[in-house]
Order: C-alpha cells, then sequence, then structure tokens
C-alpha cells in the first residue's frame, strides 16, 4: 500500500535512509537531524511525502520532494531553524568543515528549476530486505501522479554519476532523461534528471 507519510513514520523513514545511504552527508548528521529534516517535509505545503506500508503495518520505502522547489530548504530552516541548529552541534564539532556544505546545501533547490510546474525528488529508499519487489518504481510513480494532479508537468532530481549504475539504470527505465551533468566543489560528479509529465 502506497500512502502519505505520517509523523508515525519518521522514525522507520529514518532508519531507513540511514541503511540505504551510509556514507552520505545527511546520514552523517545523524538521526536527530533527519527527524528534524522529515518532519518538517510533512510540515510543508508543496512537499509530495510518500510511504510503502507492507501488510505487517510496517513501512519499507519511502519518497520525498516538492512541488515547489525554489526556496524549499529555506523554508524548512526558517520555521525550524533552532531544531536544525541542535541537531547539527554534534556533527560540526566532530568535523567543522561541514558548515561550508551545510550552507550550500540550504541553496540547493535555489538553484534548480522552480514554479508550478516543476518539482523535485530529493530522496527516495527502500529497505534493503524489500528491495526486489518493485517498490520503488511504485514510490516513483505515485510521485508522479502526485505532481501531475498538482500541474506539474516536469520532475527533476540530481544522482552520483561514478558508481551508481543500478540507480542511473532505474531512472532511465522509468523515462528520466539526463539534462546534465556537473562536479560539485567536493569532487562528485552528479546527474541531473528530467522527467516530462504527460497529462492524463
Amino acid at each position: 500500500m502506497i500512502r502519505k507519510m505520517q509523523h508515525d513514520d519518521i522514525k522507520d523513514v529514518v532508519a531507513i535512509h540511514c541503511k540505504s545511504f551510509p556514507n552520505f552527508f545527511l546520514s552523517f548528521l545523524g538521526a536527530d537531524f533527519l527527524t528534524v529534516y522529515y518532519k518538517g517535509c510533512i510540515l510543508d505545503r508543496s512537499s509530495i511525502c510518500l510511504v510503502t506500508v507492507e501488510t505487517d503495518g510496517t513501512i519499507s520505502g519511502f519518497v520525498v520532494g516538492s512541488s515547489n522547489p525554489k526556496n524549499f530548504y529555506s523554508r524548512l530552516l526558517t520555521r525550524y531553524w533552532y531544531l536544525f541548529g541542535l541537531a547539527a552541534i554534534w556533527p560540526v564539532i566532530r568535523r567543522p568543515g561541514i558548515l561550508t556544505r551545510l550552507a550550500r546545501a540550504c541553496r540547493y533547490p535555489s538553484e534548480k528549476p522552480s514554479g508550478e510546474d516543476n518539482a523535485g525528488l530529493y530522496s527516495i529508499a527502500v529497505a534493503p530486505h524489500a528491495q526486489k519487489g518493485g517498490r520503488g518504481k511504485i514510490l516513483v510513480e505515485h510521485f508522479i501522479d502526485e505532481a501531475r494532479r498538482r500541474g506539474c508537468s516536469k520532475i527533476y532530481l540530481t544522482t552520483d554519476r561514478d558508481g551508481n549504475d543500478n540507480v542511473n539504470k532505474f531512472y532511465n527505465n522509468i523515462g528520466f532523461q539526463i539534462t546534465r551533468q556537473y562536479c560539485t566543489p567536493e569532487g562528485r560528479w552528479m546527474n541531473e534528471y528530467t522527467y516530462y509529465i504527460q497529462p492524463d
């Protein structure tokens, strides 16, 4: 079953995120930071937050994005700056250099396509034990349907270009097209994809 993400789902969503992206920046920031982030996503009026629910009621996957990406992260920070700040204290103490990356991450959606006809897909993950059942594809298809319902004509996302063949193949098979490749200041090459939504 696919449904909207709820507050009670956050703990499971954070656990799936950390297992799926163990070496990624948001995972390094920790479970407390991710908890604030996903709670903020749920409350933002533009967000599209969906989960897959198994027959036993457990959460096995999620997808998160926005139907109005411009200033999405800035809106979250403005509303929950003190919670993000508290959650980031220990990671910053452990690695002070991440402050620059945090600031840049806050600007990220502002530099991407924005407006009522664009949606951004920010995060999708399926629990390791549930990855062979097509749940990822179903989540993306429901995300596309919701973006279409809100009047969006395009969806963009970014993912690693190198060492990420299965993920890139996954998006290609769904119909996403590479529209740009770029290198981050950390030397990480990224693929930016666009999906052109067909009207009903």
